[in-house]
């Protein structure tokens, strides 16, 4: 008799070993996007994380393990090159036969355009106000500005130079997973492509992208309730990474400290920030855990601006389906706890 089963669960096991072999093997680029196809995936299999949780996805070494997960990949899901353009090459080497689902291309996704001012609603206004200076006054008189106008533009030029230098997004702004809109889009593209790989678990994949979606119409009306207190104040961010945020939840940010990610503010730039800070009563400034907070403190220093710790990648939370929520709520609470 135990012999019977002992047969009978090696065959069971066999079986199970079986079964989850054929689930696709699957690779993702950052914990925000692990996440959306881990919801996917629910019941059926686990993704594995390419880019390790906290680190910068713009430049980044891949460990063994990461390499070899890449390796044996059937579907690679990525947010696409404006984000990891290091990872374009480590895919083509390692993955070259896998299937590649960048999400950026996806039927369906919104992509908002790269701001090369990281002054938003001061570069807005500076327009608006030179439309009426413009109908006013003849052209003459604008050239008592010329000397600030040169100034200003030979500031920008060297703030956009180092962005060159370190790393610039291209014509659209790659941080589109913190717009729900998105996730629910990308949910559904996630769900098409597992479908694709593997027919006979489709209905879980896309009953499950199905609840993911309801699950972010509810965390939209919950983060509108977090952020509708404090929609009358104004804040600044540490780089320009959170406007698909913004325009999801019609809450613009006045600027950026950094022109960009990779470079730190140079002193034109802390002092366009620093009068923006002045001229507009901003009440908040939000600094990120993958950057020196000490950048922040030391441009605000002397103001009486709060400053908060805004998250875009959910690095201190736990990896899997409910990362992804929970990273787009703790920017609405980080953000109205320091407004």
């Amino acid at each position: 008799m135990s012999r019977n089963l002992a047969s009978l669960s090696l065959a069971a096991s066999l079986l199970a070993g079986t079964a989850l072999a054929d689930v696709p093997n699957v690779a993702v680029d950052i914990t925000p996007v692990h996440s959306l196809v881990a919801r996917v995936m629910a019941g059926v299999g686990e993704p594995s994380l390419i880019i390790a949780q906290g680190a910068s996805p713009h430049e980044y070494s891949l460990r063994p393990s990461e390499a070899g997960a890449l390796q044996e990949a059937d579907l690679v899901f990525w947010i696409g090159p404006d984000l990891t353009p290091w990872l374009e090459d480590a895919i083509e080497t390692l993955a070259g036969d896998a299937t590649l689902i960048e999400l950026m291309e996806a039927e369906g996704t919104t992509e908002l355009p790269s701001r090369e001012n990281a002054l938003f609603m001061a570069h807005l206004h500076g327009e608006e106000d030179h439309a009426a200076d413009h109908e006013d006054h003849d052209h003459d008189e604008h050239s008592h500005d010329g000397d600030n106008d040169e100034h200003s533009e030979h500031a920008d030029h060297a703030d956009e130079q180092a962005a060159h230098d370190g790393h610039d997004h291209g014509d659209h702004d790659p941080h589109a997973w913190l717009s729900p809109d998105n996730g629910a889009v990308w949910l559904n593209a996630i769900a098409a492509a597992l479908s694709a790989a593997d027919p006979e678990n489709a209905g879980s994949y896309y009953s499950n992208a199905a609840a993911g979606r309801d699950e972010l119409t509810s965390l939209r009306n919950e983060i509108n309730g977090i952020l509708d207190p404090v929609r009358e104040e104004r804040f600044i961010v540490f780089h320009d990474a959170y406007q698909y945020f913004e325009a999801a939840f019609d809450f613009p940010a006045s600027g950026a400290i950094s022109v960009s990610d990779a470079t730190d503010p140079s002193p034109a730039r802390i002092a366009e920030i620093q009068s923006l800070v002045a001229d507009q009563n901003i009440t908040c400034a939000m600094s990120e855990p993958q950057f020196d907070p000490g950048i922040v403190a030391s441009v605000m220093d002397g103001s009486e601006v709060r400053t908060g710790i805004m998250d875009p990648l959910g690095s201190d939370l736990e990896p899997g389906a409910d990362l992804y929520p929970q990273l787009l709520r703790n920017l609405a609470t980080s953000l109205a706890g320091c407004l």
